[in-house]
Parts: structure tokens; C-alpha cells; sequence
């Protein structure tokens, strides 16, 4: 972390924000991400927890210079995170005030089923919009889900191994809540890997009933013969 005191309007502001990677939390990356501009103020507000409105108040706009070299410095670092494989081989999550250390299988099995379709619909959706933008050709090399879908898949992921609680979807999707405290070292390698072991996995959002269906439209029609009590086509 990098801390500087800093005079204001009214008196004296502290301020505290990442210099290393590994101290960027999930939730703030997503914040950043989700501004379609980013001032310097933006940054600074969402890593230091500070308001802009406070930050604006700083009497000597340079003494801000200091952060910009240690953003600059975690968006290089950044560039390089997605392509991580350093999957750790647990997690600690803070619930409700007590800490909970939860194992992160490699090999990413989903259970129970709800979890398993809910990630499914969310990495098939993100699939979708990257194809609907980028084109069909080769996207497999250029997908890149969004901060947000990992985010999401994380919450289904984790929620029952973190909570001990049986599967919930409307919990599991609050649950995100708690995702975005990760560390973005623990939660973007896993996500990666999740998605593209899911990839193998995919098949299409088609139910057994529709398939049922579709099977029976497929299906020649027969007719019974009266007399010879036998099917003929």
C-alpha cells in the first residue's frame, strides 16, 4: 500500500491505495472497469475508498502525483493477470464477520446441478454477446468475459462450499457481494480457468422436454393396421 497525508479545505485527509497487485480487490477493478471514463480522481476515489467529492477538497492538486505512478503501475501489471495460472489452492472469504477458508477444486466440478446450470447460462450468454460483436472466426482465441460475468460465476461457484447452506440461486447471485472482496491475484485465474474448462463442457440450453419433442416431430408417423394389429410405416 501507498499512504500519504494530504492537506485539505478543513483539515488534514489520509490517503491509503494499492502499489502491488496483489493488494486490488475484485470489486474495485470491477468498479473501474465499469466507468466508461476513468478521471484520476475516479481512481483514486475507488481504490482509496474516498469520495470524490472529499478528494476535491485537497488543497495542492500534485499531491495526487504519487498515486498516479502506483495506478499507472497496477494497469501494466493488469494486462498480465488474465493469463495467469497460478490457480491458488484455497480461498479466504470474510462472511458475516467470520473468515472462512474454502478449497478451489482443479478441476472445477460444479455441484450441486443448480450451480452447474447457473454458470452454464452465464458463460453461454457471455459466448454469445462476444461472438454477436466480434464475429464467429476464431473467437475462441479472442474471448475475454467480462469482470462482471466473472464475478458471477464465482458467486455459484463458491456460495454452498463458502456457506455450508444447500444451493439458492437468488442467494448465490448476493453472494457477489462477498466475490468481490477477493483478492484480483485468487479471483481472475480462477475465473479463467473456469471458463475455458467450461468451454469443453458447453452443450446447448435445450431442455429434455423440448429435446422430447423435438424427437417426436423428427419421428415417422405410423399407422395401425386393423387387421394385422402391426405398425407399418
Amino acid at each position: 500500500m501507498i499512504e500519504r497525508t494530504v492537506k485539505t479545505l478543513s483539515g488534514k485527509l489520509s490517503i491509503k491505495i494499492p502499489s502491488q497487485i496483489t493488494e486490488l480487490k475484485l470489486g474495485q477493478l470491477m468498479q473501474m472497469q465499469a466507468l466508461e471514463q476513468l478521471s484520476d480522481l475516479d481512481a483514486i476515489s475507488i481504490l482509496s475508498g474516498i469520495s470524490v467529492a472529499d478528494l476535491k477538497n485537497v488543497v495542492h492538486f500534485n499531491e495526487f502525483d504519487v498515486f498516479g505512478e502506483a495506478i499507472l503501475s497496477l494497469s501494466n501489471q493488469i494486462k498480465y493477470l488474465y493469463n495467469s495460472e497460478a490457480i491458488p489452492d484455497k480461498i479466504t472469504l470474510e462472511i458475516e464477520g467470520k473468515k472462512a477458508s474454502v478449497k478451489v477444486n482443479r478441476n472445477l466440478s460444479v455441484e450441486p446441478a443448480g450451480a452447474f446450470m447457473a454458470s452454464r447460462d452465464i458463460i453461454t450468454d457471455e459466448i454469445s454477446k462476444h461472438i454477436e460483436q466480434h464475429g464467429e472466426d476464431n473467437w475462441r482465441e479472442t474471448f475475454n468475459p467480462s469482470l462482471k460475468a466473472c464475478c458471477q460465476v464465482l458467486a455459484h461457484y463458491f456460495y454452498c462450499r463458502a456457506t455450508g447452506n444447500g444451493y439458492d440461486e437468488y442467494k448465490a447471485e448476493e453472494f457477489a457481494e462477498i466475490i468481490k472482496t477477493l483478492g484480483v491475484t485468487e479471483a481472475l485465474p480462477i475465473a479463467r480457468y473456469f471458463f475455458m474448462s467450461f468451454l469443453g463442457l458447453l452443450k446447448p440450453r435445450t431442455s429434455f422436454w423440448q429435446r422430447l419433442r423435438q424427437f417426436w416431430k423428427k419421428k415417422p408417423e405410423y399407422k395401425l393396421s386393423k387387421s394385422l394389429n402391426i405398425s407399418i410405416p
